[in-house]
């Protein structure tokens, strides 16, 4: 995966070159899978005999890795034919029960936003964005299918826009999106909705699904406190999805008697 990712050898040009960045990456990916912070990954790698770099060398890592390189990693483990696009809110805290009825249950509105493509045949994610501040989810369909070009797209109401489905259409995309209303706008709008399909469009459930899965297995708040390892954090989930996705495939897929 990494190879494919055009990943370098080593992430800094200076320094002793001690740890390899394959060695800080499955670190870094052990650590998410675990729901742990960097200090407690460093003592379990430690009892269990790994080599791990240092609690600091890992959040330096963290910090550098940037939202490209994870979207690339994304495509790289993933098909985007049929793809469901939706976004869904990630906590930046997990209060207690204590703390919730000293401020009369009122939940702490600072929500991490994340915006994804959904791969619907092989259930992975495609692409994605995350913001810290609360936006449309318009602003991020160009960012999410600028390297991707899928031929079928399923979404909710809130991608209904005209920008998107002349964007479709330049692409040779098919777009199954309901009607807002019973008048709209849009002349490329009303030509592709009258292929909408009902059955096809509920496929789009299945990124429900994958958000379900994403925050039943990995939490569903983030520990990290700044912005870019906000952004790793969720990324790093995203690629443990995927990746135990294709090893359940190989392990349920029978064997060869050849």
């Amino acid at each position: 995966m990494l190879r494919k990712a055009n990943a370098p050898k080593y992430l800094h040009h200076y320094g002793p070159k001690t740890y390899t960045f394959l060695e800080h990456f499955t670190i870094l990916i052990l650590k998410y899978y675990c729901r742990c912070s960097y200090r407690r990954i460093v003592y379990l790698c430690n009892l269990l005999g790994i080599k791990c770099p240092s609690k600091s060398a890992l959040q330096y890592t963290a910090k550098k890795l940037k939202s490209e390189f994870w979207n690339l990693l994304l495509r790289c483990t993933s098909s985007h034919n049929f793809v469901a696009m939706d976004s869904t809110g990630i906590s930046r805290t997990n209060p207690s029960y204590h703390y919730l009825k000293r401020i009369d249950g009122k939940l702490p509105r600072i929500p991490v936003k994340l915006n994804a493509v959904f791969d619907v045949v092989n259930k992975k994610f495609c692409a994605a964005k995350v913001r810290v501040l609360h936006s449309h989810d318009c602003k991020d369909i160009s960012t999410l299918l600028r390297n991707i070009r899928p031929c079928l797209a399923v979404a909710d109401k809130a991608y209904s826009t005209e920008q998107f489905y002349r964007l479709a259409k330049r692409r040779n995309m098919l777009l199954m999106i309901p009607r807002k209303r019973r008048t709209y706008r849009g002349i490329v709008r009303r030509q592709m909705h009258k292929l909408f399909d009902e059955s096809v469009y509920h496929k789009r459930s299945l990124i429900e699904s994958g958000f379900s899965s994403i925050k039943r297995k990995f939490g569903s708040n983030i520990l990290a406190k700044k912005s870019c390892t906000i952004k790793t954090e969720i990324y790093g989930r995203l690629i443990c999805h995927n990746i135990f996705q294709i090893l359940l495939r190989f392990r349920t897929e029978p064997l060869n008697p050849s």
